[in-house]
């Protein structure tokens, strides 16, 4: 059995990275991330852990640092939020591109402009196709398991890319929550030494790192990385079973709160699917069949388990905390949707809570009322609806 303790979201992941022990972390500061490497950085200047901590002046300096740590054949670490991640834009295309396993955790908070420190997906959304594998976590436990088991995926040699581990901006990342941790000894045994491939410090193997790739190879380097995403489809559940050995808890690709028999099914990232389980249950008490499905994990997206994870709904609803400003929805109604290709269902999409406004029970209920209609008539009025926004 682990060890019970009461921390922040912030404070678990940071924990999370202690016990793992990087070689390299770059970091800068911003809200609501800071505290991951404020806290961490403490853990280095009390010897806890050997990593090189490396301050730098802006989130793009942040991720070239650590690319260039991870290219050397060291397993290298940072973490950012919304703005943050935006400035790395085009380094997190290079990491993902080289191929280096580098773990992120990334505290999700809203774009600007206008300027806003509270939570919504708009930063990660906008990331989803750099090439990065994404874990969305719920609460606290999640965050500090999904950074563990990202190590193992990330470095995986089947896989071989970065991985962001996501949850929500001040809701869980400033929350104080109960969770299991692990002993030290257990966490460096789960992942493992790092064994690099093709360093850039090995001078027995010379290689050359960010070369000029033109029209003769490109497609069949991008070919690669697609390949590697798939790949990290199989690889992902298998580090889960190997995780769910050690500590009794058991991830998937997804979660399903009582899915199986219902009619009317929900889909929602991070936090707010604590609140939308309360609301089922409140629910189901007076007979309404409704059920969540939870992913876990956004890329690769494991499009086939979640077709046939939600076939049998009468009606889903969508819940997305981001727009794609695409005047066809969100980013996970979209997903969602394409998923479902073919399939004689109804998918609306909400979009609520952007720049961190409040999501209660209330307004799971709400929706769920819409859905039912729905379920009822047979007829989608509005297939996208912007939930709360006073209009």
């Amino acid at each position: 059995m682990g060890k019970r303790v009461a921390l922040t979201g912030n404070e678990a992941t940071a924990l999370a990275m202690r016990q793992i022990n990087p070689d390299v972390v770059a970091a800068y500061p911003i809200t609501p991330q800071t505290d991951i490497v404020q806290y961490f950085s403490q853990f280095v200047a009390d010897g806890q852990v050997k990593t090189e901590f490396v301050t730098v002046e802006s989130e793009h300096s942040a991720m070239s640092a650590t690319v260039g740590a991870a290219a050397a054949g060291a397993r290298a670490m940072t973490a950012t939020s919304s703005q943050g991640l935006a400035l790395m834009w085009e380094v997190v295309y290079i990491a993902a591109s080289l191929r280096l396993p580098i773990v992120m955790p990334v505290v999700n908070r809203a774009l600007s402009a206008p300027i806003n420190i509270h939570c919504d997906h708009s930063d990660t959304m906008g990331a989803r196709d750099s090439g990065w594998i994404q874990l969305y976590s719920e609460n606290a436990q999640e965050a500090y398991d999904n950074l563990i088991q990202a190590v193992r995926i990330a470095e995986h040699q089947d896989v071989r890319l970065p991985v962001m581990v996501c949850q929500d901006g001040f809701i869980t990342s400033h929350g104080l929550d109960s969770i299991e941790i692990l002993e030290d000894a257990e966490v460096q045994r789960f992942i493992g030494e790092l064994k690099p491939s093709y360093p850039l410090l090995d001078p027995e193997h010379p290689v050359t790192i960010g070369a000029l790739d033109l029209q003769n190879w490109y497609l069949e380097h991008k070919r690669q990385q697609a390949e590697a995403m798939k790949n990290a489809l199989r690889v992902i559940p298998e580090v889960a079973a190997e995780y769910a050995k050690l500590t009794g808890r058991e991830y998937g690709y997804f979660e399903k709160y009582r899915l199986d028999d219902a009619e009317i099914g929900l889909v929602a990232l991070n936090s707010s699917a604590g609140t939308i389980k309360a609301e089922i249950d409140e629910l189901r008490n007076s007979g309404v069949k409704v059920g969540l499905l939870k992913p876990r994990v956004f890329r690769p997206l494991p499009a086939k388990e979640l077709r046939e994870a939600l076939l049998h709904l009468k009606v889903i609803g969508v819940l997305d905390r981001a727009d794609s400003f695409s005047a066809f929805g969100g980013p996970l109604f979209t997903e969602i949707r394409s998923a479902l290709y073919g399939a004689q269902i109804p998918v609306l999409d909400f979009i609520y809570g952007l720049g961190g406004r409040d999501f209660t029970m209330t307004d799971a209920g709400n929706i769920v009322e819409k859905l039912a209609k729905v379920a009822r008539d047979g007829k989608v009025e509005e297939p996208i609806t912007y939930y709360g926004v006073r209009e």
